[in-house]
């Protein structure tokens, strides 16, 4: 077999992987750009709790249909996600609490519940599939679901791009000049929440974030430029999830950590190859100076 034909034959002969792998490009294209803004307004670890956070309504939405169903989990999902972001604000503005540590606090206990929901109603087969996704599995209708979520997620970004890069920039000038800097960001945690909706099936409420956040920090090795940050992060996963299929494939291995730890590759890689990232200072440098 030649190189060319093991790299497209899985794709020519299987539906189940053509569709993995229209998912996984969907999913990289969505969640990319949004995981660059998470790690330039330091919400790394904020997106690491959504993603946590939102396992309860998932795993309602998944009792209720009876199965894998994103469009019911996807509901349950917004619906738990957008309410422990609401709390955790709640509560970091009337105590003396860190978003941060709010966040935590909640979705600790939002993934306890959620463990606990589906494996009082389900079977470990069950939790197994709301926790580590089945993206061999993908159907038409959660990949019309996926790409609506993409679409709108980029919609939303294009939006409100000048007050989301006014606020990684400086949010202080945003609340002096009386701007709605408080909506954007609700506005900016629901696009958080909907693309890890997005990846439910495919990865699982516990890797959904790894399409988000690594790919993002691999592409702020590359460049400091804000723009170029965003499409090199989407094509990091939109090729990891190439990459990842074809080595879950010809190794018999489950596709979903393929693909995430394909993610984690190109990050090590960048670490050590990467003209930005270790020669430039890293993480302290801004990539806002070009703009």
């Amino acid at each position: 077999m030649s190189i060319l034909a093991g790299l497209w034959e899985p794709f020519a002969t299987f539906g189940f992987m053509r569709r993995a792998l229209v998912a996984s490009i969907t999913l990289g294209m969505g969640a990319g750009p949004v995981g660059v803004l998470l790690q330039l307004r330091r919400m790394s670890l904020i997106g690491d709790a959504m993603s946590h956070a939102i396992l309860p309504g998932a795993a309602i939405g998944f009792l209720a249909a009876g199965g894998l169903s994103l469009t019911a989990m996807g509901l349950g999902g917004i619906a738990a996600g957008l309410g422990v972001a609401l709390l955790a604000g709640l509560v970091s503005r009337r105590t003396h609490l860190a978003e941060d540590a709010s966040f935590a606090s909640f979705y600790l206990t939002s993934l306890a519940l959620g463990v606990l929901i589906v494996s009082a109603r389900g079977s470990n087969i069950d939790l197994l599939h709301v926790l580590f996704g089945t993206i061999l599995a993908i159907d038409g209708p959660a990949l019309y679901l996926m790409a609506g979520i993409t679409t709108l997620s980029l919609f939303l970004l294009s939006f409100i791009w000048r007050p989301l890069v006014m606020e990684c920039v400086d949010p202080g000038f945003m609340r002096m000049t009386g701007s709605r800097g408080a909506l954007y960001h609700m506005v900016f945690l629901f696009l958080v929440v909907i693309n890890l909706v997005a990846g439910f099936e495919a990865l699982g409420t516990l890797m959904s974030v790894g399409m988000m956040m690594v790919p993002a920090a691999t592409a702020r090795l590359w460049t400091r430029r804000l723009v170029p940050m965003m499409a090199l992060s989407a094509m990091v996963g939109m090729l990891a999830g190439f990459t990842g299929l074809l080595v879950s494939y010809h190794f018999r291995l489950a596709a979903g950590p393929c693909i995430i730890l394909t993610c984690s590759a190109a990050y090590l890689f960048s670490l050590i190859a990467s003209p930005v990232g270790i020669r430039a200072g890293g993480g302290g440098s801004s990539p806002f100076r070009s703009h």
